[in-house]
């Protein structure tokens, strides 16, 4: 078994230090071969040096490659397509993060454990690293919200910060869409309709920025501004 992970990034200069540090300390953890695919996406900025500088001080087996695609989805896509060419579909195990967030040291581990139970679709949760530019109430919601179940059988949020299955599945499902967002979202919705069984895990959970301008239309950003739009419109007066 190989283990892949794919990391999209857009102008991610500042955050990519902790992310792949983060990633450094969950491969170590683990007893098989991994590959590390960061996938630079229409940057301008210094990701590609950053990413270069902090690979070789770390030692990561880092792989960076270059899209201009300007999507997540096809982002993501060209990440697990690199490795599918490398290694057998039935031989790999895919793991997906985002450039932003910071995995927990078991992260890998975990995955595995579950896979070796039967697993071969994770949707994994994600935790808040900071609420700075953001109000209370606004956190106090958020906090409700996500404790919420979306699905009977288990917390039902699909990150792309924290998704992982078998490269058997992910083939046999056509791969992320190439979409601007939600190409998370819709991977899981087709593996569901398919009549694959998603864990539900909250084991493994991925750190994740709360920043209010995002790169992805739709993404986590979004989300957090709708939501305190809302919390916005019910105390102001008509």
């Amino acid at each position: 078994m190989h283990v892949g992970v794919v990391v999209p990034a857009r102008d991610e200069q500042a955050f990519l230090p902790r992310c792949l540090e983060a990633l450094a300390v969950a491969v170590s953890h683990v007893d098989l071969p991994c590959e590390l695919v960061l996938v630079l996406d229409a940057c301008t900025d210094h990701s590609a040096e950053v990413a270069e500088e902090v690979g070789g001080r770390l030692d990561l087996p880092l792989t960076v490659l270059h899209s201009t695609a300007g999507s997540v989805g096809a982002a993501r896509a060209t990440g697990v397509g690199y490795l599918l060419d490398r290694h057998p579909a039935e031989e790999l195990w895919l793991a997906t993060t985002d450039a932003d967030s910071a995995v927990c040291q078991q992260w890998l581990v975990r995955q595995l454990d579950h896979a070796r139970t039967g697993a071969t679709l994770i949707a994994g949760t994600v935790t808040i690293d900071g609420w700075a530019g953001w109000s209370a109430a606004l956190r106090v919601r958020y906090a409700e919200r996500y404790a919420r179940p979306r699905h009977p059988d288990g917390h039902g949020h699909v990150h792309g910060a924290n998704l992982s299955l078998s490269g058997e599945l992910y083939r046999s499902l056509g791969g992320f869409a190439q979409l601007r967002a939600d190409e998370d979202v819709a991977l899981v919705a087709a593996a569901r309709s398919a009549g694959v069984t998603v864990t539900w895990a909250t084991d493994l959970p991925v750190s994740t920025s709360a920043r209010a301008r995002g790169r992805a239309p739709r993404g986590f950003a979004s989300a957090l501004r709708h939501l305190e739009a809302s919390l916005v419109e019910l105390v102001e007066p008509t």
